[in-house]
């Protein structure tokens, strides 16, 4: 399973690279203006730095609603850097510019995914990833691991070649259950990473291992 950093935030995406378990990079709006990020040229600057820093595919998302903004303005971010993915909105137009996008060979991550029948369609259109957020429909009492086992099913059954990126994942469950479960990314803050570190009978170890290599000198 890939792992994917949820952020605009360089330190975090270079502390996180610095790990060696880094795939790659998921950003937003929301994300950008979080870090003072705006303006196109601001904007399309600060995906070059992260693409520096990053291995792996580095999703940039379109601010545009109608089919012909999100054209023209994943056609811009694809041309910034050869592992620039357009994101792209779960919308009717939004799968048009999947589909245009697919014939093109530029690489799409379908957002805001929120149950079987949207994934499907992401899929048919060819989109290189499908973002379903589990964290919210957790949040309205839906399980959306649920929603990640059914996405599972389906590709499955047909062989797509679509990439299931676990999105609003919360903490280190949602992984390890999105693991369980067959997510072919996840994408997340750095917190939930590196939870996954942490376990009281490793620490109790490793305390024991050197207070009895002090007796050993």
């Amino acid at each position: 399973m890939k792992f994917f950093i949820d952020t605009a935030n360089l330190a975090m995406i270079e502390e996180a690279s610095a790990l060696g378990v880094l795939d790659g990079v998921t950003t937003n709006p929301s994300l950008m203006a979080k870090e003072g990020i705006s303006g196109k040229q601001n904007i399309h600057n600060h995906y070059l730095e992260i693409c520096k820093i990053a291995d792996g595919d580095i999703s940039a998302e379109v601010l545009g609603v109608t089919f012909e903004e999100m054209v023209k303005e994943g056609e811009e971010l694809a041309a910034l850097h050869p592992r620039i993915v357009v994101k792209v909105p779960m919308t009717k137009d939004g799968i048009k510019a999947i589909k245009y996008f697919s014939e093109k060979g530029i690489k799409t991550n379908c957002t805001l995914v929120f149950s079987p029948g949207q994934a499907l369609l992401a899929a048919k259109a060819g989109a290189t990833y499908v973002s379903p957020f589990l964290g919210r429909l957790d949040d309205v009492s839906t399980d959306g691991l649920q929603l990640i086992s059914d996405i599972r099913l389906i590709y499955d059954n047909y062989a797509f070649q679509t990439q299931i990126l676990a999105a609003s994942v919360r903490h280190s469950m949602h992984i390890i259950n999105c693991a369980k479960i067959g997510a072919d990314v996840v994408t997340c803050p750095l917190a939930p990473i590196l939870s996954l570190l942490k376990h009281p009978l490793t620490d109790s170890g490793l305390d024991q291992f050197i207070k009895d290599s002090q007796k050993m000198k």
